[in-house]
């Protein structure tokens, strides 16, 4: 996958101290990238050839070309 191609999530903070973590792809899924957002804040977040996924903890709107989603935390 080329990264200017990846898929974008937007996920902005309803409460301060929201966290967004990336992880990696391959055999063992480790953590390789934390953000920690205010209330409001906005983060753009890619996935590439090193991120499979992304972990929130926190309340946030999270947006993606599939949809919104809350979190319920």
């Amino acid at each position: 996958m080329e990264s200017n191609q990846a898929d974008y999530v937007v996920i902005k903070a309803k409460e301060g101290g929201v966290q967004v973590i990336g992880l990696t792809r391959g055999q063992d899924t480790k953590f390789h990238h934390m953000e920690k957002l205010d209330r409001g804040e906005v983060l753009i977040a890619q996935f590439t050839d090193h991120t499979s996924a992304i972990k929130i903890r926190g309340k946030a709107t999270v947006m993606t070309k599939f949809g919104t989603v809350e979190t319920e935390v």
